[in-house]
Parts: C-alpha cells; structure tokens; sequence
C-alpha cells in the first residue's frame, strides 16, 4: 500500500476493539484522515503526500473496511457504533504520540469525525468534514429525492443476511455502482478498492457499521440533542453530490456547532478523488491557520 503514498510507512496498531492498519509520513502537527464507504484509506491518496509537507498525516482505515479488522457486530451493533470507531481513533493517535491533534473526515469518515467532536472534543484541535449533514438530521428530514440517491442507507441495514448475500453475489458490479464514476479511479486505485471490498467479511462488517448507522448511533446522537460543538468546523461538499443539492450544508451545521465554515466544490461525492487541488488548498488552509 505504500507505493499509493510515497515516504510513508505502514503500520498496524491495537487498540481496545480492533487492529487498525494505516499510513503515516510528514512532520508538524498532526493530522487525521478518515476514509468513508465502499473505499479505505486509498482514497487520501492524491491528498496526503502533500499534506504531509506541513503535517504529520496520519490515514487508517477504518474498522470493518480495508486492511483493518472486522470483529462480530455484537449486541445492538455496538462494536460498529461510530463511538466504537472514535474510540479506535484516539487510542491510535495516543500510540502514535498525539494526545490532541486535527482531524478531516469523508463520508463515513465524516460521521466517525463527528462522533470525535462529541466524545472527545478535549483531542480535537480542529475538524473537517467532507459531504454529509449529520445522521440523525438526514433520517428525521429524509424524502424521496434523499431516499433515492441513498437507498443504500436503507438497503444495507437490512437483516438476516440479504445485502450481504446480494453484494457478495456481485461484488464489482455493486462497488462500481456505488462508486458512480469510476473513470474518476485510476485502474490500480480501483482495483485495490475492489480487492478490499470483495473479501466477504468486508461486506458484512462495513453492513453492520451501516446498521449501528440506524439503530444506536441514533440513540447516541438523540442524548447529544441540543449540545453545539465548539471546536471550529470546515465544511466541503460536492456541488454535483446528493448532500450539496440535497442541502443548506452550512445552515444545517450552523444548528449543531459554533463555529462553521466552508463552501462548494465542483465535484461530485468524492470530493478528495474527484476534486483533488480544490480539496488539499481548502484542507491545508483551514489546518495551517
């Protein structure tokens, strides 16, 4: 994986719920990057090396996606809750030597980021997110138009086995769907995505963080109802996504932090692949200031 970040080293660290595969370079302050789906840390790859002329960048993947590991999902989806997967992330930067550092997160990077501001706003110097609203505002407003371009929300969390069993049937066909625009990939970007996400139990741990998505990261968020997070925010979104036609980005945000900035990118989702020089200018300015 090191040939995508040139200079980097790979490491695996423990933390108390998972093993966290990731890839770190630079020097200065630290930087967190995290992934979101159906992709890994992969995605930063265009990003990092810059970044980590300024910082030292950190970029894992995800528990339950890439390399990382994929435990059972446990009662109530707990072991995938984003404040399973917050968790990971702090006790990785703590053995990395970081007891505060910055943070930017896409997709379900974003909502991992957004659980860290909640339990853990004492780490968090500053924090990006990049192409969401926050979960529970998106299932209490969600309609057609939303429901349609994310039908996935809906499709994954289903029980017993089905999405898992379909995906796994296709899983190509449905990583591309999901992907909207592989031309945006390189051949060998996709490739490792696909490498990645075909392993079966990928596909089941990356469901079951969907489901913890439904069920008890809502209840999470309902007893932090109200509470306006303080550390400064970016927010990015993709002209072309579902989140910025869809969306008030800021006004949305504006309601749960209280200090909110940002702005459009000519992109579609994916904002770091699509978007690459756009993204890092916004994301180095925003830390370095």
């Amino acid at each position: 994986m090191t040939d995508f970040f040139p200079g980097f080293a790979r490491r695996r660290i423990e933390t108390s719920g998972a093993t966290i595969n990731l890839v770190t370079a630079g020097s200065g302050p630290p930087l967190l990057l995290l992934h979101g789906y159906p992709q890994t840390h992969l995605m930063w790859h265009k990003l990092a090396p810059r970044l980590a002329a300024d910082f030292t960048v950190v970029v894992p993947d995800l528990r339950g996606y890439g390399d990382s590991s994929k435990p059972p999902a446990g009662p109530d989806n707990a072991n995938y809750a984003k404040r399973a997967l917050a968790q990971d992330q702090v006790e990785t930067m703590a053995s990395l030597g970081f007891e505060r550092f910055a943070v930017a997160g896409h997709d379900r990077g974003a909502r991992v980021t957004h659980r860290l501001l909640r339990d853990h706003p004492e780490r968090i110097e500053r924090a990006a997110v990049l192409d969401i609203v926050p979960t529970l505002y998106r299932f209490e407003t969600i309609d057609q138009k939303a429901a349609t371009s994310s039908y996935h929300w809906f499709f994954l969390i289903q029980p017993g086995g089905l999405p898992e069993r379909l995906i796994g049937a296709e899983p190509e066909f449905f990583l591309r769907h999901m992907l909207r625009d592989p031309v945006v990939f390189e051949p060998e970007v996709f490739a490792e995505y696909l490498r990645c996400f075909r392993n079966p139990e990928t596909i089941r741990a990356t469901c079951d963080e969907y489901r913890a998505g439904a069920t008890i990261d809502l209840v999470h968020d309902r007893a932090d109802r109200g509470r306006r997070i303080a550390t400064p925010l970016l927010m990015l979104w993709g002209q072309r996504s579902s989140q910025g036609s869809g969306y008030d980005v800021l006004g949305v945000w504006r309601d749960h932090a209280e200090t909110v900035s940002g702005h459009a990118i000519d992109s579609g989702h994916f904002l770091p692949e699509e978007a690459p020089e756009e993204t890092y200018r916004a994301l180095r300015d925003f830390f370095a200031a």
